[in-house]
């Protein structure tokens, strides 16, 4: 049994990053597909923020994931690593622009250009923190919380609370209770992060 499976084992609780990152530099291959799989959504939305196209964005989550796996050992604080990834991603992002936007100017003409590296602006930086925050929050709730959450806040549009109670197994009169102590628990969560 593998690092990941035994502390699967032992708690219901997500794996910490700090958990993840010792178990990814061990070698343990699921450990990494747990943790590209919990910072998938945010390397993406930072290219797909920017204006790039889905495969573009493709290519510079696979060129950050590349670097993450050549500086994994060496990452110093491993709860830093979603500011890392932002950090590496817009690295990326702006490489990118610059590269291909080199000869193209404004009005069409070829023409070669002098722009520096494009920076994120500081609100995409932090929102990009808090959803991440709230993605880890998320995954922190029981599986029918998690559950829940998702199909009252993030589906379009939202499911009526008779086809969620129906799907969860309960009584659509406990809905409403329901999603107010999963918010709780959500709240609390978030909380503790600062959020």
């Amino acid at each position: 049994m593998n690092a990941l499976a035994a502390a699967l084992n032992v708690t219901d609780e997500p794996l910490t990053d700090t958990e993840l990152v010792s178990a990814c530099v061990s070698g343990d291959e699921e450990a990494w597909g747990v943790l590209v799989d919990r910072y998938s959504r945010l390397i993406y939305s930072i290219p797909l923020r920017q204006g790039l196209s889905r495969e573009d964005a493709a290519d510079v989550f696979q060129a950050v994931c590349l670097d993450l796996v050549a500086e994994l050992p060496t990452l110093r604080d491993p709860q830093a690593l979603p500011a890392w990834l932002i950090r590496a991603t817009a690295r990326k992002v702006g490489k990118w622009k610059k590269r291909n936007d080199r000869f193209v100017a404004d009005d069409g003409n070829l023409a070669e250009t002098t722009q520096d590296e494009e920076q994120l602006p500081d609100s995409l930086i932090e929102h990009c923190q808090r959803t991440q925050a709230l993605r880890d929050g998320i995954e922190g709730l029981s599986e029918r919380c998690q559950a829940m959450v998702r199909m009252l806040f993030f589906e379009t549009p939202a499911r009526p609370y008779k086809d969620v109670a129906q799907a969860l197994g309960i009584a659509t009169g406990s809905i409403g209770f329901m999603r107010m102590k999963c918010l709780d628990r959500l709240r609390s969560v978030l909380e503790r992060v600062g959020l």
